[in-house]
């Protein structure tokens, strides 16, 4: 199949930057690109988002006023491709030169083409004195938003730097291996076959050298792996790690109270393997509950799962309390934009206390459902201390019979390394989430 002209794949890269910008989701925005296309557009695309910030400090310097919406995604995708002409997927030159044919074969942005080569060509002419002036502009420096900036400084004055770098960084490609199926050592061997080398992170983890489509891992179609970051792993084994149901032999009930699509309720059901377990999936919006049943019908597990709101227990819940709850909690996904490059320019400081809100309700609904002696694990993949510590500080003044057990609390996004207070898991290169594991006391 012949590769598109790069002028259409920056045409359709500045199209879903413009959506991005007007609040839609980049999922969605890459979505609406026709499939063959959507790879290559995608992966522009993000690299356009880690380096938007720089991108719309150039264009201040270039140009008096803001162009239209559209002209305007298309000459900042141009500038965040190009600045850095080491990791430019393209030489300079030829970008703007594509650029600008993108511009004039477009009729939304025909009349903008002259006004966009200007730009252009004089940021190559001045490359170097334009990005020193926008050295000194933080959003410029970080490629995040000013008040993300200021947030993470205050929540971690020690970190903050290192994870808005990692926040610009490709992340790796983490796979969950189905135990119940296969080992860990057999299925690293099936990739060795493959020429594709990984490490062990976690309990039951390989994170790949260089990623690949879920269609090249062997046994995939059969449910021998899952994809899942190396910290999105921890939660099933904090939560079930020695736990044991009131009568013995009765299988432990537990809920996974907001469970799309379903890679942690497959997990709780894999670790399942000397024991029974009755797993309750819930899932608010019936769209995303469906991607749970396709999650484990791919996988063989079983599950109940649920459409129904975990914020109302009354008419979904049976009145016997459960012996575990795992609650990863709605958040701002600060965690996780190195995957999802969009959600920092998405996401306003308002939306912080909305969640913390939401997050508080949940863990108020759903704490009375676990019995005595049972746990609940609160998890975010968030690095904001109001969806994290501050959330399960202001909980256990207000619970009393809630202890917290031993938990990694934070872990920040980083490039190899051991989470804090999770000894022998050796996470290697992995996402920023929160957890907290809270036992109810007993009477």
């Amino acid at each position: 199949m012949l590769q598109p002209p790069l002028w259409r794949q920056l045409q359709l890269t500045a199209t879903a930057l413009a959506a991005i910008r007007a609040g839609t989701s980049g999922a969605v925005a890459f979505e609406a690109v026709e499939p063959a296309l959507r790879p290559g557009v995608q992966a522009l695309g993000f690299q356009v988002l880690r380096w938007l910030g720089r991108a719309e400090a150039l264009r201040r310097h270039l140009a008096k006023r803001t162009p239209p919406p559209l002209p305007d995604a298309l000459l900042c995708t141009a500038l965040a491709l190009a600045w850095d002409a080491d990791h430019a997927p393209y030489e300079p030159f030829t970008l703007v030169d594509q650029t600008v044919e993108a511009a004039k074969r477009n009729p939304a942005t025909r009349a903008q083409a002259s006004f966009i080569n200007a730009c252009l060509r004089r940021f190559l002419r001045e490359r170097d004195e334009l990005i020193a002036l926008t050295e000194r502009e933080p959003v410029a420096q970080w490629n995040h938003p000013r008040w993300w900036i200021e947030r993470l400084r205050h929540d971690h004055p020690r970190d903050w730097q290192r994870v808005l770098a990692a926040d610009n960084q490709q992340a790796p490609m983490t796979l969950r291996v189905n135990t119940r199926k296969t080992t860990v050592a057999d299925y690293r061997q099936a990739l060795a076959a493959l020429h594709l080398p990984s490490r062990p992170v976690a309990l039951s983890g390989l994170q790949l050298e260089r990623a690949r489509p879920v269609q090249q891992l062997p046994g995939f179609a059969e449910g021998e792996c899952s994809v899942q970051d190396a910290a999105a792993q921890l939660a099933a084994p904090l939560l079930l790690d020695g736990l044991q149901p009131v009568t013995p032999g009765a299988p432990l009930r537990v809920l996974d109270a907001c469970a799309a699509p379903g890679g942690k309720t497959a997990h709780l059901l894999e670790m399942a393997t000397t024991s029974p377990i009755d797993v309750s999936a819930l899932e608010v919006d019936a769209t995303r509950s469906r991607r749970i049943d396709e999650t484990l019908a791919r996988l063989g597990l079983q599950a109940k799962v649920l459409v129904a709101d975990a914020s109302r227990p009354a008419p979904w819940w049976d009145g016997q309390p459960f012996d575990a709850i795992l609650l990863d909690a709605p958040c701002t996904a600060s965690g996780i934009v190195r995957r999802h490059p969009d959600v920092r320019w998405l996401r306003r400081e308002s939306d912080i206390g909305q969640l913390a809100l939401q997050q508080a309700m949940l863990l108020a609904s759903l704490w009375p459902l676990v019995r005595p002696g049972g746990r609940l694990l609160y998890c975010t993949c968030s690095v904001f201390r109001e969806e994290g510590s501050h959330q399960i500080d202001a909980f256990l003044a207000h619970n009393t019979d809630a202890l917290l057990r031993p938990s990694p609390g934070h872990l920040l996004p980083q490039s190899g390394g051991i989470a804090r207070s999770v000894p022998d898991n050796v996470l290697g290169d992995h996402d920023g989430f929160f957890y907290a594991l809270l036992e109810k006391r007993l009477r």
